[in-house]
């Protein structure tokens, strides 16, 4: 999605009359639904100087520019794009605007540095590095770009920074991106028309930022999919933003603990779809790579035997088994036996281990003690079982028993969803888990349905899954999971009138082909993700009132996710109802969010059902009033 499209002449002009601000307004009111003014005449500056860049006689004046391209499948955006064409081949020059005054090199880690940021210096990823990789990510993405052969070139302008003879920016170890991502700085104006000019000489043939804009997006590599090759050493993901920093802190702490033998702990806070798994992948593979000890712990079996069912054909099982572990599998480690444990999906760690939590003292305590770097990716909001003890306090507490130094950090990118933050905030209001700013997800370019039947989800998800084999039905464990006929698929175990479905045979449910005919639980789907989900919500919520309301007594026998609470419920009643009616939202919270492109629901509680619609329909309302309001502005003022 781009906000503002036009010829470099209009862009000009724009800027010129003073107009540019406010027809971004309506442009990201139409669009996005949330911005202010004050926010986007923070960019005019910066807008302002690219105006002068293009106010060049050997710029042609009928080229395209546009302004805050979203990457599809992330919430980053290209801040500027001019399209053209050398006289051979088409090319689009983008640009990374920067307002930075200075910048420092922070030795050790790549491709970061330290700038002032909200309020504080911080350290980010170098420009050049940023303006690289959004160009990779476009391309990975875009299969018109790639088949039409469209060149994106990437560049970084920091019009307030002054140039200085020992520049930070253009350090030699930042050369690896400078010279991918050239840099200009204040002053060099100059030097940046020279450098569009030798892409930009006449317009392009191909139309080249619409088919950036609309070409047709090739699915995202899942991380089911890449790990053997990540494991061979080749890149499949490329970090953006916060999570390179949070990659290059992991190792620079990594380092000083292999010089040093002090013990670290690095908690790294993330919403569903915001790349925890993909960077633990990553630092695991890093990690090995250094021929040092590490493995990836989960307590969740679905992801572990997905992804050693991915390797089979490229490694031996024991290796297999020796790189994932669940939680439970250190309870009587030595102090310090492993390098790196890495650990997903750190909010469903136990306390105790064994099948009756009969084992073990804590397992958090027993990763921290286990290895000389424990790092943790974390979601409370993702606490789906009254027995999921993992918290942050939780880590900070046995960090501070084995004296090892903690730093905390946060992912925000999103990279599931569409890449829209909006649906998972939206989401968030919708199941009353908290109130948020997006009663309406404006621009939302996520195909989120409700549908009057389960029959209608499962032909929608039949539908999807022929191209990829990346759909899946998923449902509220509130269907029992008998042991008879436990192997047959034809087994009814969910039945909603004339509906009738098999819980899913194998843990490997996410990869194998024939498991579109099987309804995955939390307990098999938390930690992967799809093109497509379904998801059927049971009867342990519904709407009463204007409420979503809880039921566990609606939950099957045979869930554990509350096993504890009735006992726990005696000595507090009101602690233990919240507890339930949390763990209940978050699973279908969980659910909802495991669809990269789509999220099909069927309610069994009619009225659930309607509000669901209706939030939807109010949401069909605000775009076509602001549609209008875009399209004749005059009329509203």
């Amino acid at each position: 999605m781009i906000i503002y499209q036009t010829t470099a002449e209009q862009f000009v002009h724009d800027i010129t009359e003073e107009v540019l601000v406010d027809r971004l307004y309506e442009a990201y009111q139409e669009k996005i639904g949330r911005t202010s003014k004050s926010e986007i005449r923070s960019w005019e500056n910066s807008l302002s100087r690219m105006s002068n860049v293009l106010t060049d006689p050997e710029i042609p004046s009928d080229v395209d520019v546009a302004i805050e391209f979203n990457i599809p499948s992330t919430s980053k955006r290209v801040d500027f794009m001019i399209a053209g064409n050398d006289g051979a081949q088409d090319h689009v020059v983008i640009v990374e605007l920067k307002q930075w005054e200075f910048a420092n090199k922070v030795e050790g880690k790549e491709a970061i540095v330290e700038t002032a940021l909200g309020g504080g210096i911080r350290e980010t990823v170098h420009p050049s590095y940023q303006a690289h990789t959004y160009a990779a990510l476009i391309e990975d993405f875009n299969e018109d770009v790639r088949e039409e052969n469209i060149s994106l070139v990437p560049c970084a302008y920091l019009h307030n920074y002054f140039v200085s003879e020992d520049d930070a920016l253009l350090d030699p170890i930042y050369d690896d991106y400078t010279s991918k991502a050239p840099i200009f700085r204040k002053g060099e104006m100059r030097k940046l028309r020279d450098f569009i000019k030798k892409y930009i000489k006449g317009k392009d043939t191909k139309n080249a930022i619409v088919r950036i804009d609309q070409g047709k997006i090739r699915p995202s590599k899942s991380l089911q999919d890449a790990l053997a090759n990540m494991l061979e050493g080749n890149e499949e993901f490329k970090m953006i933003d916060e999570q390179k920093v949070v990659y290059e802190q992991a190792l620079s702490y990594f380092t000083k603990c292999m010089e040093d033998g002090k013990k670290r702990v690095l908690i790294v806070e993330g919403g569903p779809g915001t790349g925890k798994s993909v960077l633990a992948i990553n630092l695991l593979v890093e990690v090995l790579n250094r021929d040092r000890l590490a493995m990836y712990v989960t307590k969740n079996a679905a992801p572990r035997e997905v992804y050693a069912a991915k390797l089979q054909k490229t490694m031996k099982k024991t290796h297999i088994n020796n790189l994932f572990k669940g939680s439970g599998s250190f309870t009587k480690v030595e102090e310090n036996e492993f390098d790196v444990l890495i650990v997903d999906e750190a909010h469903r760690l136990n306390r105790k281990s064994g099948m009756f939590q009969n084992m073990g003292e804590n397992q958090t305590m027993e990763i921290i003690k286990g290895s000389k770097l424990a790092i943790f990716f974390i979601d409370e909001n993702q606490k789906v079982t009254f027995a999921d003890a993992g918290s942050i306090d939780e880590i900070k507490k046995y960090a501070k028993q084995f004296q090892a130094e903690v730093t905390q950090l946060e992912l925000v990118s999103q990279f599931r969803c569409d890449g829209s933050d909006g649906y998972i905030a939206w989401l968030d209001d919708v199941l009353q888990i908290r109130e948020t700013a997006n009663r309406n997800v404006i621009g939302m370019d996520y195909d989120f349905r409700v549908f009057d039947s389960p029959h209608d989800v499962m032909e929608m998800l039949k539908e999807r899954n022929e191209k990829a084999n990346k759909s899946r039905m998923m449902a509220g464990y509130c269907w029992e999971w008998p042991k008879e006929g436990r192997r047959d698929v034809n087994y009814p175990d969910i039945v909603i009138d004339d509906f009738e479905m098999s819980w899913n045979l194998n843990t490997t449910w996410a990869i194998d082909e024939a498991s579109i005919a099987e309804a995955g639980c939390i307990h098999t789907a938390q930690g992967l993700e799809f093109d497509y989900v379904g998801v059927i919500i049971g009867d342990d919520l519904r709407m009463e009132e204007g409420n979503i309301m809880t039921d566990p007594s609606k939950r099957a026998k045979t869930d554990q996710s509350l096993r504890g609470l009735k006992k726990y419920a005696k000595e507090h009643p009101e602690e233990a109802a919240q507890i339930a009616d949390r763990i209940i939202k978050n699973t279908y919270r969980t659910l909802m969010t495991r669809g990269q492109k789509g999220c099909y629901v069927y309610c069994t509680d009619a009225t659930l059902a309607s509000y669901l619609k209706e939030r939807l329909q109010y949401v069909k309302k605000e775009e076509q009033y602001l549609q209008q309001v875009a399209e004749r502005p005059a009329l509203y003022e």
